[in-house]
């Protein structure tokens, strides 16, 4: 943990870690506390359906993944690193404003852009994110500098999305979050001013403003390299499982397990602080390697937990319907406890899976082409977590249950970690190695 303590003190990583922190905070807290507002106060805003904007509104935020990535690789590529991450901050300022205003109007139409812009600045930010960090540490420093990342990503998405919600609860909504999200955007220039140049892998880069063309020029450059495209989908799949799971709390912790807004955060909570811990605890386990032989146990463990955490809240929503005195603080047995356990233990694997995979495209892609490879992984990762909802509404289609729905999940998260042991061995070998290590085998 050395490692990681000594990073954060490091002015080549810690303005870096906090702007980028400060700005997946930001992006939560307008968007959680938008949707908050349509959610539960649709008429001041609007005659629309509440229900529909509800789930339409994360998709405003999506749609610029696919219609900017090709184009924020280039750039990335392109120009100084440290200058595109102030001029995105400043960027981020413009769109508060703007989004202030539509909070104050009571205009849909303006946060609708707002959400819009916030999704557009994130895809401008996501290639220079990665690719700033193989530029900035020693390889063996990359696993100790993603980590931290993750798990600053991480935690602020769930910071955001409490603070989101509560700020979006209240009476003078419009006030305090249009203070809130401007002094968390003025804070983020503030801090990427202390980030190091980065000069330009590629300044001569002509840029290819035609997304469709750029993204297949992208394609087929990972498409050419198997551990790339492989690392890209094992990544993309991480965001679908997440996505399938975390889309379906808030039901869950209401349905199922018949509580309230509490329980949807208390899940929520777990999870993300399980990630994050995941996360950090690579630096350590790897020791200071590139360590690809976690992934496969990441993702083995994810199956695990995920399995368990569904057949416990099966079970505990079959004793709240068997005895209607019961609520779910004063369930008998452990089975509430188990529960969480499993939550943040599935987390934990979910940041044990994904941190080596990002070292693995930082560590195997060219530098002239890192962003655009990582943008052409953004991609993937957009186009996988809109796959993930038609994947649940299908097989809500046919009579699962959520429980069941997650059981589904974990069964299919084991298929792809076989998938990627077959097309690339060196994951199995890779853990079969570690294991080996740890347990001092000859």
């Amino acid at each position: 943990m050395n490692q990681l303590f000594k990073l954060l003190k490091q002015p080549r990583f810690s303005p870096f870690f906090w702007t980028q922190a400060l700005g997946a905070f930001n992006d939560n807290v307008f968007k959680t506390a938008l949707i908050t507002q349509v959610a539960f106060n649709t008429a001041s805003l609007t005659t629309l359906d509440g229900g529909m904007l509800v789930t339409l509104l994360p998709g405003v935020f999506i749609l610029p993944f696919f219609l900017f990535s090709a184009s924020a690789g280039q750039l990335a590529d392109k120009y100084d690193k440290a200058t595109i991450i102030r001029l995105v901050k400043l960027l981020e300022i413009a769109i508060m404003l703007l989004a202030s205003a539509g909070f104050i109007l009571h205009n849909l139409a303006m946060l609708a852009l707002a959400l819009f812009l916030m999704g557009m600045h994130s895809t401008l930010f996501g290639p220079v994110k990665y690719s700033y960090l193989p530029q900035h540490l020693q390889a063996s420093e990359l696993t100790a500098g993603n980590g931290l990342v993750e798990m600053g990503t991480f935690v602020s998405i769930l910071l955001g999305q409490v603070l989101g919600a509560w700020l979006g609860s209240l009476s003078q909504h419009a006030l305090f979050t249009s203070l809130s999200v401007l002094l968390i955007a003025v804070s983020g220039f503030h801090l990427s001013r202390r980030i190091p140049r980065s000069p330009a892998p590629v300044p001569a880069l002509t840029i290819n403003w035609n997304p469709v063309s750029e993204t297949a020029n992208n394609v087929r450059i990972f498409w050419a390299q198997p551990v790339l495209w492989l690392g890209i989908v094992a990544i993309s799949w991480f965001w679908f499982f997440g996505a399938t799971l975390l889309a379906q709390f808030p039901s869950l912790a209401k349905g199922v397990l018949q509580g309230s807004e509490r329980d949807f955060i208390a899940l929520l909570t777990i999870f993300s602080i399980g990630v994050g811990l995941g996360s950090l605890l690579c630096e350590k386990l790897s020791q200071g390697r590139h360590e690809l032989g976690l992934v496969l146990l990441g993702a083995v463990g994810m199956s695990l937990f995920t399995f368990d955490f569904a057949s416990t809240s099966a079970a505990i929503h079959a004793q709240l319907q068997a005895d209607p005195g019961l609520t779910l603080r004063t369930l008998a047995g452990w089975e509430y406890w188990h529960m969480l356990a499993d939550v943040a233990l599935l987390g934990i694997c979910g940041g044990l899976y994904i941190v080596p995979l990002y070292v693995l495209l930082q560590s195997r892609t060219e530098t002239n082409y890192q962003s655009r490879v990582i943008a052409a992984n953004n991609i993937l990762n957009a186009l996988f977590m809109v796959l993930s909802a038609g994947f649940s509404l299908l097989l809500f289609s046919v009579g699962l249950s959520i429980p069941q729905l997650f059981s589904a999940t974990a069964a299919v998260n084991l298929l792809v970690a076989g998938y990627l042991c077959i097309r690339q061995p060196e994951y199995w070998f890779s853990s079969v190695a570690y294991l080996k290590r740890c347990f001092g085998a000859a």
